[in-house]
């Protein structure tokens, strides 16, 4: 709930809305787990807020610890569905990032990636959304600075409750809206509709070829929004909002690695104002695909550095607990 609602809430137990603030800085602020750890509300209170609330109903059915300090979860919901979100940890940094799901599988079937093997179940509430965060801060004692939605599912087609959460991460959590990261396979009506609000998540696309054919054969959203459509998209986005925009490029061993490619992707981002995040595969067991070798690696990456774009390569986070990008695949359950 926002502040407002917990006000709503509190004048229907006949507390006031002093109490409704109380109670938000205990779950936003202090992830409590009970109510009766409420201490500084009246005993008298908590009796009532016990018998007309609850402060979650979502449970760890497994959580896994990386080498890397990386922390898998997976969660299960009252309706049985379950997510998988993941806190990252970096040594030189100061930042606790939380990659959160937005929907119970996925319908769009990119080839590389393990949940689109799990198929598309339902999308995912606010409320659930939120729990993901609050379940990790709760576990682990810390406070999560960043959020990126890059677990399972696609958020642009759950937009409107992956919105609702955002103004909830970004004004009760206090997480700027720089630290809040949407990545999408590309949905076009739902990024021109992001450029139209008031304020905008940074925007991250999973692009992963540099033409069309290269992409079709990775991803089967290109048949309903293809490439030279979305870069048009991205520039208007760009042009509406001033907010630079990421892409997202993962590196497959003899696919989409060559040098041919990588120059083939600086043509195609000449004009876009751009960072490029390049993501090494990580294998999972439902395709045969391989990681790059690290000399591919280095040379595509020069080349787009000569084109004037900034690159960056993906720090790989938990990948031998299954919780890199593409891995997240329910495997427990």
């Amino acid at each position: 709930m926002s502040l407002e609602e917990l006000i709503q809430y509190t004048d229907s137990i006949n507390e006031s809305k002093y109490r409704a603030k109380q109670i938000h800085n205990w779950i936003y602020l202090k992830s409590v787990t009970d109510i009766n750890q409420m201490t500084d509300i009246s005993k008298a209170t908590r009796e009532k807020m016990l018998e007309t609330a609850q402060i979650t109903d979502v449970k760890i059915k497994n959580r896994q610890i990386s080498s890397d300090g990386t922390i898998k979860y997976l969660l299960e919901f009252a309706d049985g569905n379950c997510v998988e979100t993941v806190l990252m940890r970096f040594d030189n940094r100061a930042n606790l990032t939380a990659c959160v799901s937005s929907q119970v599988g996925c319908a769009c079937n990119c080839k590389f990636c393990a949940t689109a093997k799990l198929g598309f179940v339902r999308n995912l509430t606010p409320r659930e959304i939120i729990e993901q965060v609050l379940t990790i801060q709760r576990d682990t004692g810390l406070k999560v600075t960043n959020i990126v939605f890059m677990g399972q599912g696609e958020p642009l087609l759950n937009l409107d409750n992956v919105l609702k959460a955002i103004e909830i991460f970004n004004r009760d959590f206090v997480i700027g809206i720089r630290r809040l990261t949407v990545s999408t396979c590309g949905i076009i009506p739902q990024i021109r509709k992001l450029a139209q609000l008031d304020f905008q998540p940074t925007l991250a696309i999973s692009l992963h070829a540099p033409n069309h054919e290269t992409r079709q054969s990775l991803m089967p959203i290109e048949n309903k929004y293809p490439i030279d459509e979305l870069m048009q998209t991205l520039k208007d986005y760009v042009g509406s909002t001033g907010r630079r925009v990421t892409i997202e490029y993962t590196l497959i061993k003899g696919f989409n690695d060559t040098v041919d490619c990588a120059k083939q992707l600086a043509v195609l981002l000449i004009g876009l104002k751009a960072n490029i995040n390049l993501i090494i595969y990580n294998p999972n067991d439902q395709d045969d695909f391989e990681k790059p070798s690290k000399e591919s690696i280095q040379k595509f990456k020069y080349i787009l550095e000569q084109s004037g774009k900034k690159v960056t390569i993906r720090l790989e986070r938990g990948s031998d607990i299954d919780a890199a990008c593409g891995q997240l695949s329910n495997k427990y359950k």
